[in-house]
């Protein structure tokens, strides 16, 4: 599985793109995206998805 961020919630605000161990998120035309072949929810770097733990709105970056 992967994660993905809701664009009708996101800020832009760009705190998950540096948390994430594999380089999956990326800013494209003020949005960020995650790259599902690239993201592993987390899985053996840390105990829960980063991406999700950082971001300051709930429900933006979601299990797919």
């Amino acid at each position: 599985m992967a994660y993905k961020i809701v664009e009708a919630n996101c800020t832009g605000c760009g705190a998950c793109e540096f948390e994430c161990p594999n380089q999956a998120i990326s800013e494209k035309g003020g949005l960020f995206i995650i790259d599902a072949a690239k993201c592993t929810e987390c899985e053996g770097a840390f105990d829960s998805a980063q991406c999700a733990a950082v971001c300051p709105v709930d429900d933006t970056c979601i299990p797919v």
